[in-house]
């Protein structure tokens, strides 16, 4: 079998000036994010299927894009590969001093004393050193800092409602917060009343991040709640379209009554059908 350091010689080779392939010599560090999120998305969706046989090959190709990053940084001098792998093993070891101690990667912890939450709570305090040895004027750190900006917005704002939570700017229960979510909701319908588009983008807003503190509460993570509702629609909407060509009928035909009356029937199918 092939080992990573065939991988780190491909990535060298499909890079080489003389022989290289001529796309991959075109790229840049900008051109490839696409890919990369692309190739993340990829992985979630192989696991929330439960297609582990497709894994192994999605997992590659997400490497692959850490590989590139490697090589381009290593072109010019900043780091390679064993930098990026350096870097990683030792922010997990420092962060966790509870299986590691005295920040010793072979050293063995006599005993796993630390509860999950002392965990968490160490994990954050170490997160927040490392911001704050970070930050370029510490009088202006903040616990927002290094929220990445590109993250898909409903998983950003679950993100940033955490940090926030840490200091306590939150709401004590679920119960409040389905509270919060019906007055985003009554705004917004006030905002359509008025027929202000602005100001219902702005509610509407108001309304999702509502929602995601509430899953948030209910310990369920927003982006995979919503990438699991899409998929439950396309898979009811594909057989609607499939009921649809049985019976020799095109869609563009149908009427919102009867697309709504199939999907109910698609819904009932679901219900009955073994394991459901």
């Amino acid at each position: 079998m092939y080992q990573l350091n065939d991988l780190l010689y491909l990535m060298q080779r499909l890079r080489d000036p003389q022989s290289g392939c001529p796309w991959d010599l075109q790229q840049t560090y900008a051109s490839i994010v696409p890919y990369t999120l692309e190739e993340a998305y990829e992985v979630a969706d192989a696991i929330e299927r439960g297609d582990f046989e497709h894994l192994p090959g999605e997992l590659g190709d997400l490497l692959f894009q850490v590989v590139y990053y490697s090589q381009l940084a290593s072109e010019e001098g900043r780091f390679g590969f064993a930098e990026v792998v350096d870097g990683i093993t030792r922010k997990l070891v420092q962060r966790h001093p509870h299986v590691f101690p005295e920040g010793d990667l072979r050293a063995t912890a006599t005993a796993q004393s630390l509860a999950e939450a002392a965990v968490k709570q160490r994990w954050e305090e170490l997160k927040a050193a490392e911001r704050a040895a970070r930050a370029s004027v510490p009088e202006q750190l903040s616990l927002l800092d290094d929220v990445p900006a590109a993250l898909p917005a409903l998983s950003r704002a679950g993100k940033v409602q955490k940090r926030a939570a840490q200091v306590g700017f939150d709401w004590p229960a679920a119960l409040p917060v389905l509270d919060k979510v019906r007055e985003e909701l009554d705004e917004v319908l006030e905002a359509m009343a008025a027929d202000d588009a602005p100001a219902v983008a702005d509610e509407l807003g108001d309304l999702l991040f509502a929602v995601v503190n509430l899953a948030r509460h209910l310990k369920l993570d927003a982006e995979s709640a919503l990438r699991l509702a899409t998929a439950k629609f396309e898979r009811r909407f594909r057989m609607i379209e499939q009921t649809l060509r049985e019976r020799g009928v095109p869609i563009e035909n149908c009427s919102l009554e009867q697309l709504d009356a199939l999907w109910a029937e698609v819904k009932q199918q679901e219900k009955a059908a073994p394991g459901c």
